[in-house]
């Protein structure tokens, strides 16, 4: 079984890479901050779904693809970063339009037009975070490196894994609920047409270059 020493390697390490601000603070800053909580906290539940999966598959080896062939990490970066790159463009993009207050009230749920559920929709945030989380090869190369090396040899791989990857989510988790509250608190000023354009482009940059930096990354 697992030590207690390498359980808190591990909950030290997922702890910190949590608190370091990226493409999941974005994305969920920018769900809540627009008042759509039950979305925001799909897209939580979406992200640690990934996370669930790329550490059940670390723990069977499956991920050792991404690290063995680099056509397979060059497919899923690809992929990873034109979602991300058309995700942001679809942010940013309608906010460099002057727009009347009644055309960028009826955006505010424009994210996904074409879905039938309405703007604050759990399942369009899980989704979203889902995709996001299981396009990023980062995660997949992360959990290689690290889970083997925290594994006791004899131990079994799946349900250690499993544990380990359950911290992860359990610490993302409590962190994500902080930045939902925070983000509460500046729902009063984006009711603004203007300080939603000015949100709207902060994120949908950030989140289009996060797409960039993925593809141009070696």
């Amino acid at each position: 079984m697992i030590t207690a020493s390498a359980l808190g390697s591990f909950a030290l390490i997922v702890g910190l890479l949590t608190l370091t601000p990226g493409l999941d603070t974005a994305l969920i800053l920018r769900t809540a901050a627009l008042g759509c909580r039950r979305r925001a906290w799909g897209v939580v539940l979406g992200i640690q779904s990934g996370t669930l999966l790329w550490g059940v598959l670390s723990s069977l080896g499956v991920t050792a693809v991404l690290t063995a062939s680099h056509l397979a990490y060059a497919i899923l970066r690809w992929a990873g970063a034109a979602y991300l790159v058309w995700m942001g463009s679809r942010i940013l993009l309608p906010t460099l339009r002057r727009r009347s207050r009644a055309d960028t009230a009826r955006s505010d749920a424009a994210d996904e037009p074409d879905t039938p559920e309405g703007a604050d929709s759990f399942a369009r945030g899980w989704r979203r975070g889902t995709m996001t989380n299981l396009l990023n090869p980062k995660v997949g190369a992360f959990y290689m490196a690290v889970l083997p090396q925290l594994i006791p040899a004899g131990a079994p791989h799946l349900m250690t894994g499993t544990l380990l990857a359950g911290v992860h989510i359990l610490l993302a988790t409590l962190w994500s609920g902080v930045l939902i509250a925070f983000a509460g608190a500046l729902r009063g000023a984006l009711r603004r047409p203007s300080a939603r354009r000015i949100l709207d482009r902060i994120s949908g940059t950030a989140i289009a270059g996060f797409g960039i930096h993925l593809a141009l990354d070696s």
